[in-house]
């Protein structure tokens, strides 16, 4: 009876030391997750800024267009 129980008791430490690396591992992939997240998120600003960037460069060809028509019609090059 005696080696059963010790028996149990071995397999209830070896399972207490699985469950704390289990633990273990699962507060590292939150902790990776996180920093994903956060990276992710530092993505999505930076292309925000360079869409944002973009358009404003499409106004200012637009408007550059724009004078270079008034220019050739005044010179009457059209």
């Amino acid at each position: 009876m005696e080696n059963v129980e010790n028996l149990i008791l071995e397999n209830l430490r070896v399972i207490r030391t699985d469950v704390g690396a289990v633990k273990e591992d699962a507060r590292e992939i939150k902790q990776r997750l996180a920093n994903l997240e956060s990276a992710v998120g530092g993505i999505k600003r930076d292309l925000g800024d360079m869409y944002t960037e973009s358009a404003t460069q499409h106004t200012r060809y637009d408007r550059l267009v724009e004078r270079i028509e008034r220019l050739e019609k005044r010179l009457e090059l059209q």
